[in-house]
């Protein structure tokens, strides 16, 4: 044997008898959920209120790539996207961080020096082998799965959208508004052949008795000077809509219970990362459905309702030119309710992930503008969903059918990622 082969192989040699002795199969201490809920944190903290309705995809796409890097190490589920190859020894910590900060470093560049700081702090605290191990599973997977999304049509432009301004369809809230987030509906979803798989049910015809009944419901509750809506119901329809407390949209709110319960519930850093992964997108793929519903059925909103009810061909309603909602009117149709949605796919994998609905928690929300902060307790993950949903009608912006419609259709979606993602390798072997 020659001296150059003799002594490549006494460095492979080496390089085994080092993983063995170095490097500890067993993860040490520092593998925990912490690294998941830091970096959901991180994001939540640094994506720009200009997202708006695609917030959910970069939720998503984090916890996507977390967990496959994660699990590409522990192998205890099926891969959501991407599995690469990797030493059992790796740190699936190390692997998780990498994979986020790669991934945010390219949905939000202009936090890059945040993102760089959090991942050093973080291989700072493991093992240099294992984290040298598990820092390249984590880039290899973040790329995998930013080149999954990179033409998934996120970056089209909006929309032209205006109905003719005939009788229960939409028409601006008020002037010059333009319809938002049209071209959500010809994005690719994560988890959904289509956005339209689980379209919601119709609304009622406008001579209807329940759509004069829900319409008379949100005039009267969601006026803004209604005197039948109570202080505890006009204080959460400000809280969900946003009007004078943070946070302003519902996917943080989903998220801090997330972190929450993760933490209490003590759940390893995978399991962790497969509860944010599957929440983000039924998240966003439940949000996808609705606001792409909103179009297809293209039904007014209440103070278009209200104001021109005359022309319903509904006894039971009667028009107010001067009515006006407690919140303000999103610029899209009404049909179904995009909050709605978002509650009950998150609420419904909360549950089906943790195998309870029943769980008490608490969510806090900044006051802004003088108000002070709110903290309301909650005895389930359905409550809180109800309870936002209920929120729309009280501040005006919706109809009760369409809350129903939302439940109904968002479950079904939640229940669909939770049955066919990420399932339990044992699960399948003895399927």
């Amino acid at each position: 044997m020659s001296t150059q082969k003799r002594s490549a192989r006494l460095t492979i040699l080496a390089i085994a008898v080092h993983s063995l002795f170095a490097a500890p199969v067993q993860a040490t201490a520092n593998d925990d959920a912490e690294v998941i809920i830091e970096w959901n944190q991180i994001l939540q903290t640094n994506i720009p209120a200009t997202a708006g309705l695609f917030g959910p995809r970069h939720y998503a796409i984090l916890h996507i790539a977390m967990f496959d890097a994660a699990n590409s190490i522990e192998r205890d589920y099926k891969r959501y996207r991407v599995q690469v190859a990797a030493n059992p020894a790796a740190s699936a910590e190390a692997a998780a961080a990498q994979a986020a900060h790669d991934v945010l470093v390219v949905l939000i560049p202009a936090a890059r020096d945040t993102f760089d700081a959090a991942l050093q702090r973080r291989l700072a605290t493991i093992h240099s082998w294992r984290a040298a191990q598990g820092a390249a599973v984590g880039k290899k997977v973040a790329r995998a799965v930013l080149d999954w999304r990179s033409g998934d049509g996120a970056e089209q432009p909006n929309i032209p959208y205006l109905p003719p301004a005939l009788p229960g369809l939409w028409q601006p809230a008020v002037p010059e508004q333009v319809a938002a987030f049209v071209q959500f509906g010809n994005v690719k979803p994560f988890a959904l052949p289509t956005p339209t798989l689980y379209l919601p049910d119709a609304p009622p015809m406008l001579n209807s008795e329940e759509y004069a009944s829900d319409l008379n419901q949100v005039k009267e509750l969601g006026s803004l000077d209604s005197g039948a809506r109570t202080a505890d119901q006009t204080l959460v329809a400000n809280l969900f809509g946003g009007a004078g407390y943070r946070p302003a949209f519902p996917f943080p709110i989903w998220n801090n219970v997330a972190r929450d319960v993760a933490r209490s519930q003590h759940l390893s850093l995978i399991e962790a990362a497969r509860l944010f992964a599957l929440m983000g997108v039924s998240i966003n793929d439940g949000l996808q459905t609705s606001h792409s519903s909103k179009h297809v059925f293209g039904l007014w909103r209440p103070i278009t309702a209200i104001r021109r009810a005359a022309e319903d061909m509904n006894d039971e309603t009667t028009a107010d030119p001067a009515w006006a909602p407690l919140i303000p009117t999103p610029p899209y149709p009404s049909h179904p309710s995009n909050l709605t949605c978002v509650g009950s796919s998150a609420s419904r994998v909360l549950a089906r992930v943790l195998d309870t609905d029943a769980l008490p928690f608490t969510v806090t929300w900044e006051g802004t503008g003088g108000n002070a902060n709110v903290t309301r307790p909650y005895s389930s993950f359905s409550q809180l969903a109800d309870e936002g949903a209920m929120s729309r009608v009280y501040g005006g912006v919706h109809f009760f059918f369409e809350l129903t419609a939302s439940e109904e259709s968002c479950k079904k979606i939640a229940d669909y990622v939770v049955d066919r993602y990420m399932r339990p390798q044992r699960w399948e072997r003895h399927r």
